[in-house]
């Protein structure tokens, strides 16, 4: 069953900025919420499609994936979706505690391992490392567990405790007519557990900061705008939660000499007039070394030789694409007595009418 688009379920634009998508899903998470329409499984099911929605275009990278190549896109860095309404409360709990004011007692908003958040690297390569592929050498600062405590944030023989103020549930409630209001718990900050003897090493966050090196193999093929995904190489996870990924997004320096132009390479080379007129053999530079090529005679400036298979390996397929060679013509700016004499000679057998200058004229004169 075909998908549909997340920027109509929120009803916002391709354009629209991260305030705008958040004010669109507060509408309709307020509209559709189960404790408001209980029993309608069409506001369940609009419920969440929107949360869906706003899991996806909140985040930066999702979103750029989500922009690029849809749906199919997110399917291919793993991404799931909510399995149910558990999961949509725990991830927007900010939005239905603080912004909408309203809960179900019968559900509970205490902090869980959550997956930690995703990271991005941009890096910048040359046109040989992309054509050829490379590997590159990455140090990313990061969030990891910290090994000490083994992420629980507490000194190693004690254990976390549950706070008493909010029960381990990380929420606190009060009745106002007909709904339940929730607010995160100002003692264990939603946690739902206290820690009395906080690691040492971590200082009870449970997390280090500390920087990591990475080796990225970067295929050969690759392109501006592609992404490398690295499972796992995120943030730390929030209370012992599994890592996010780590995305790498590619950048190709602009070549002195080339120009990509999807996998084919586009190159000006610049020849005289007489090598344009009478044909030659001239030597192409290409990023496999210098490749010879024949000029036939009457060449025009702008002509394009193409050579197929001195282009970009096809990232998918096999091969390469072309060098397509632009032919640019070198006009002398001076000329010597015998190359004018020459030019004059050949002007006269075209008739072409030229500017003739004052030693010409003079020898004319004399003559």
């Amino acid at each position: 069953m075909t998908k549909k688009d997340f920027y109509d379920i929120l009803g916002v634009s391709r354009s629209a900025t991260p305030d705008e998508i958040k004010k669109a899903y507060r509408t309709l998470a307020m509209n559709s919420h189960p404790d408001r329409n209980p029993g309608d499984k069409e506001a369940e099911s609009r419920f969440k499609e929107a949360a869906e929605a706003y899991e996806v275009l909140r985040d930066p990278n999702k979103r750029h994936i989500y922009d690029q190549y849809g749906h199919e896109g997110l399917q291919g860095t793993g991404y799931q979706g909510f399995s149910n309404f558990d999961d949509i409360f725990s991830s927007f709990s900010d939005i239905f505690g603080d912004v909408f004011g309203f809960s179900s007692g019968r559900r509970s908003y205490r902090r869980r391992p959550s997956k930690g958040a995703d990271l991005r690297y941009d890096a910048s390569i040359t046109l040989e490392q992309a054509a050829k592929g490379t590997e590159l050498d990455l140090e990313i600062p990061k969030t990891e567990t910290c090994a000490h405590c083994n992420g629980t944030g507490a000194e190693p023989g004690t254990s976390p405790e549950i706070c008493k103020t909010c029960g381990g549930k990380g929420q606190v409630y009060r009745s106002q007519g007909f709904f339940t209001i929730s607010t995160t718990c100002s003692h264990c900050r939603g946690s739902g557990q206290v820690i009395s003897k906080p690691c040492n090493h971590c200082k009870g966050s449970g997390n280090i900061v500390r920087k990591k090196k990475l080796k990225v193999k970067i295929p050969a093929g690759v392109d501006t705008g592609a992404t490398m995904r690295l499972t796992g190489e995120g943030e730390a996870g929030d209370l012992g939660g599994p890592p996010g990924d780590l995305y790498v997004f590619i950048d190709i320096k602009t070549h002195e000499s080339f120009i990509r132009q999807g996998d084919d390479l586009y190159i000006e080379v610049p020849i005289s007039f007489v090598q344009a007129s009478l044909g030659t053999s001239i030597s192409v530079p290409s990023l496999d070394g210098d490749v010879d090529l024949e000029i036939k005679p009457g060449t025009q400036p702008g002509e394009i030789y193409t050579i197929k298979g001195k282009g970009i390996k096809h990232m998918r397929s096999n091969g390469h694409g072309s060098l397509n060679v632009g032919i640019s013509v070198k006009i002398p700016k001076k000329l010597s007595k015998e190359q004018e004499d020459l030019l004059l000679r050949f002007a006269q057998t075209t008739k072409e009418s030229v500017k003739t200058s004052s030693r010409q004229k003079k020898k004319l004169f004399n003559f």
